[in-house]
């Protein structure tokens, strides 16, 4: 199941979301800043009856295939340890995709409107696994036409 959290520019979104199989999640206060999104989008995910979500943000670039293996496997293994979540990190940066146990999305929830996920992440660091990943990719922002190429200089090439 993917979801798709959207605010003001959901009515131009929803085509391309649904042709894509993802459902689309509206976010009424979208206006208050991406931790309200966050929020939102959670929140579908535990009213889906889910325990447990990949989140990633609209400006980071896919992680590569193992990448996202080894955090599957990283959290697998963590919820026998009782922890919350697996962020990857790489060169000493915290990443995404995150992996986010129900107690994770509970606590981002219950976090005040005016907070923000690194404080709610800081504030639980007992309870995440922090898992060193060698793809640069876990900790790119792609904001800026620069920020682009430099993502086409690293993506690999898919072969069908």
């Amino acid at each position: 199941m993917v979801l798709v959290v959207a605010g003001a520019n959901a009515e131009a979104l929803a085509p391309s979301v649904y042709a894509e199989g993802a459902m689309l999640v509206e976010n009424p206060d979208w206006e208050q800043g991406q931790f309200s999104s966050l929020r939102a989008g959670l929140q579908e995910v535990l009213s889906r009856g889910r325990d447990a979500a990949i989140v990633t943000l609209v400006d980071r670039p896919p992680v590569e295939p193992a990448t996202l293996q080894a955090l599957l496997s990283a959290f697998e293994r963590a919820l026998g340890e009782r922890l919350w979540a697996v962020v990857p990190e790489h060169a000493g940066k915290h990443g995404h995709p995150i992996l986010v146990a129900r107690e994770m999305m509970e606590a981002l929830l219950k976090a005040p409107p005016t907070s923000n996920a690194r404080d709610v992440e800081h504030a639980h660091e007992d309870r995440i696994r922090y898992l060193p990943v060698s793809d640069p990719r876990a900790v790119m922002n792609v904001d800026t036409p620069e920020d682009y190429a430099a993502l086409t200089r690293t993506q690999p090439t898919i072969v069908p």
